[in-house]
């Protein structure tokens, strides 16, 4: 098995000192995991999908524009 070493704010270090009965690796390695396997997800979606980028980016400049109409109004 890899070890991976991460870097922490000591504000979150302390906090998680509090909770000493919890093995954050353990937290950490589910929420890679959870993590991945979304991503798997997401690209096995969008590789069956016959959306092009292009119509992303019509779609994204549609939602920007909804949103900065909305927040301004």
């Amino acid at each position: 098995m890899t070890n991976m070493t991460l870097s922490m704010p000591d504000n979150i270090s302390r906090e998680m000192k509090q909770f000493s009965e919890i093995k954050w690796s353990e937290v950490a390695r589910k929420a890679i995991i959870e993590k991945l396997e979304t991503l798997k997800l997401a690209e096995k979606l969008a590789n069956k999908s016959e959306i092009t980028k292009k119509d992303v980016e019509e779609f994204s400049n549609k939602i920007k524009s909804s949103a900065t109409k909305r927040f301004l109004a």
